[in-house]
């Protein structure tokens, strides 16, 4: 049986995980009250139900309600999970109706490590100004939901907002440090079989060298990417295919691609 799992802040919340040599076995913490009203009220665990803390960031606490009334919980056992060594990227252009934040949502429960928004040349959403923080927020609030739902001890990576050129320069910096970045374009030329070999590549280097690398997928707005981007991102070092015979929204190709590259990882093994 999987355990609900909790997402807590250590630098802002009093429960004292910043660090598993703290925690033990047998001990009774205190978990936030944000917590305490999911996990009591809105799920009803009740005492002596078990749970899942976690900081997003691969601590893993199992521990047992002991007095939901004054939001306490027993400790179990404490571990750490270990960030992936091939790390998997979603630059998400934004896109209307939600369909970005759909996107992302999905890449969370599939495996995504990191999320990087793209204000695309023909993205009709515009993060600008006051509204970019609040946008970065929901999408944080988005990934942190994904994350609980998902049982992972590994919250995504939100990065800043990036342009067009943001990701030439990302382009670049792959070629650089043997990360490889992907881009999904309906008219481009080679398939996706073509791109498994090199992220077996990219994935066996990490393996040799424990270094870590990032494998980014590139997903345009509802209207494509344009020629131009394409052709910028190419140029930089880029692979540009085709995922497939048919035409997928913005919502749905990244989670796509996400799930496809998880299983040539091993992910999904």
């Amino acid at each position: 049986m999987t355990f609900p799992l909790f997402l807590i802040d250590p630098s802002k919340d009093e429960t004292p995980v910043n660090s598993d040599e703290r925690l033990h076995d047998g001990w009774v913490i205190t978990v936030p009250e944000y917590v305490a009203r999911h996990a009591f009220k809105s799920m009803r665990l009740g005492k002596g139900e078990r749970l899942y803390l976690s900081d997003g960031r691969g601590l893993r606490v199992l521990a047992t309600v002991s007095d939901p009334g004054n939001r306490q919980v027993t400790v179990e056992e404490v571990g750490r999970d270990p960030a992936p060594v091939t790390r998997l990227q979603l630059v998400q252009a934004l896109a209307k109706s939600g369909r970005d934040e759909q996107a992302i949502e999905t890449a969370t429960e599939v495996g995504v490590d990191s999320v990087v928004p793209w204000q695309a040349n023909r993205s009709i959403v515009q993060w600008k100004g006051g509204k970019e923080a609040k946008a970065a927020a929901k999408w944080r609030q988005i990934l942190n939901a994904a994350t609980e739902q998902s049982r992972r001890t590994w919250a995504p990576e939100l990065q800043p907002k990036t342009s067009s050129k943001g990701i030439v320069e990302m382009c670049l910096r792959a070629g650089v440090h043997g990360d490889l970045v992907i881009v999904l374009h309906q008219d481009a030329t080679d398939t996706w079989d073509s791109i498994e070999d090199k992220v077996r590549e990219v994935s066996e280097r990490c393996l040799d060298d424990g270094k870590p690398r990032t494998i980014s997928v590139v997903v345009g707005p509802e209207g494509g990417i344009s020629e131009e981007e394409v052709s910028s991102f190419v140029g930089a070092g880029a692979c540009a295919v085709v995922l497939g015979g048919n035409i997928m929204r913005a919502s749905s190709a990244g989670p796509v691609a996400l799930a496809l590259l998880s299983r040539v990882l091993g992910r999904f093994a």
